[in-house]
């Protein structure tokens, strides 16, 4: 079978199609940014107008990701058939239903299901960042690129912050989500319009057929890649960190322990998100310059332990304290694409989407896991004057900083992989997994 060609360099390639590639990248995954983060800043309201415990708070909040975690296996052989294209243009359906679903409800229950339809339908944004770029770029620039793509994406939690706060005030927040359901119709069609799974002028490597029990065999093969397992173990937690706090106890913990409004709880995710495209625009880089993927991510981990340890310790400290290291804490903890770009050189080209999807379920196992179990600790505290108590946030953010020490000590076990090296190792495993795929078939 033919070898596809490496992916050529941004020079070679025509603006007009990278710029609509990047633009288009950035819209979808802002657009799941925001839903990911849109329980935080209008979480007391939904509280108060669904009648919501704790408990069920983190689980309708959890559906998104565990939604993202079970449609992987087969976006990721979608992927691999069909494109990224087309892909995240079926599953922008499921999306748009999930918004308008979220306008309508009335319980916890149907939060909670609209939110599991979000995640389905969001379920390959970021794959597909992951998986364009890889086609696009050649393996040096991927994480700089990335870094482009996810740093553009904060707009979404920027959006989620003030912009939905001030909209959520004066319009309500159902009202809020059904004009998000006209911006998620008109992102779906316009990256379907604009979007190429290859660079124009690229031949697309050729789609043999493949049986579905081939097709499962594809991750059978991805698992057995030596050595990946140990970056899978950062990957499972490093984002897990980051979406739980934005996603569901940042604008809470500032609201109980330090009493901020809605529109105040806005600013700081915004400040939130501006720390974090900054970390990502520092950090991204990083890894060619240094030459080195494994300590870049490992650096990024211990600065975001750090913060998260400072937190559980004082979690009544000043407010404008708690907004700095919640803002440090977003920026340092941008060291994600090094990781994804560390696990995509494991994995051969003709099994890329099954190899992502692969990583992509570790990472979204830690933000599903990650939110339940945080949203049983306040209900072991006795509530606070203005909600939750001091000691359950303590509590919350110790128990997040665990996870990321666990993750981080398999990590330290892992190989680096620099960016010089990516393409003779890479061509390591692909003989690998070829030959593995030969005795799956």
């Amino acid at each position: 079978m033919q070898k596809p060609a490496n992916p050529p360099d941004l020079p070679s390639t025509p603006a007009r199609a990278v710029i609509g590639l990047l633009l288009m990248l950035v819209a979808t995954t802002s657009l799941s940014q925001f839903f990911r983060a849109s329980t935080n800043v209008i979480a007391p309201e939904l509280i108060r107008d669904l009648s919501l415990t704790p408990e069920m708070l983190g689980f309708a909040n959890a559906c998104f990701f565990l939604a993202l975690l079970a449609v992987q296996i087969p976006v990721g052989i979608l992927f691999d058939r069909i494109g990224a294209r087309l892909t995240v243009g079926i599953l922008a359906v499921l999306a748009i239903a999930g918004t308008l679903l979220h306008a309508v409800v009335e319980t916890g229950s149907g939060l909670a299901a609209a939110r599991f339809l979000l995640g389905l339908g969001h379920g390959g944004s970021f794959m597909a960042s992951i998986f364009l770029v890889s086609r696009w770029y050649p393996r040096q620039r991927w994480t700089t690129v990335l870094s482009w793509v996810w740093a553009g994406s904060m707009l979404g939690i920027a959006a989620a912050g003030t912009p939905l706060a001030i909209a959520a005030t004066y319009l309500g927040w159902r009202q809020s989500f059904l004009v998000l359901t006209v911006v998620s119709i008109l992102v779906a069609l316009l990256f379907v319009a604009i979007v190429r799974d290859s660079p124009p002028g690229a031949s697309a490597a050729p789609r043999e057929p493949e049986r579905l029990v081939a097709a499962l065999g594809g991750f059978l093969a991805i698992l057995r890649l030596p050595g990946l397992g140990r970056v899978l173990a950062l990957q499972s937690v490093a984002y897990a960190v980051l979406t739980t706090m934005l996603g569901l106890w940042a604008g809470t913990y500032l609201h109980d322990v330090h009493g901020f409004t809605a529109i105040e709880r806005g600013h700081a995710l915004i400040a939130m998100a501006m720390g974090q495209v900054l970390g990502l625009l520092v950090i991204g880089p990083l890894d060619r310059l240094l030459d080195t993927r494994k300590w870049v991510a490992v650096g990024g981990a211990t600065a975001t332990l750090a913060v998260l340890t400072v937190l559980a310790i004082w979690p009544a400290l000043p407010s404008h304290f708690a907004v700095a290291l919640l803002v440090l804490l977003a920026a340092v903890s941008a060291y994600g694409p090094v990781v994804v770009s560390h696990a995509r050189t494991f994995y051969p080209e003709a099994l890329a989407g099954r190899g992502l999807s692969t990583a992509n379920m570790a990472q979204l196992l830690g933000c599903g896991l990650m939110p339940i179990v945080t949203g049983l600790i306040p209900g072991l505290f006795p509530a606070g004057p203005n909600g939750y108590a001091v000691d359950a946030y303590r509590w919350i953010f110790a128990a997040i900083a665990a996870s990321l020490l666990l993750g981080l000590l398999g990590y330290l076990r892992s190989r680096d992989v620099p960016p010089s090296q990516g393409t003779q190792v890479a061509g390591t495993h692909d003989r690998a997994a070829t030959r593995s795929g030969k005795q799956n078939n």
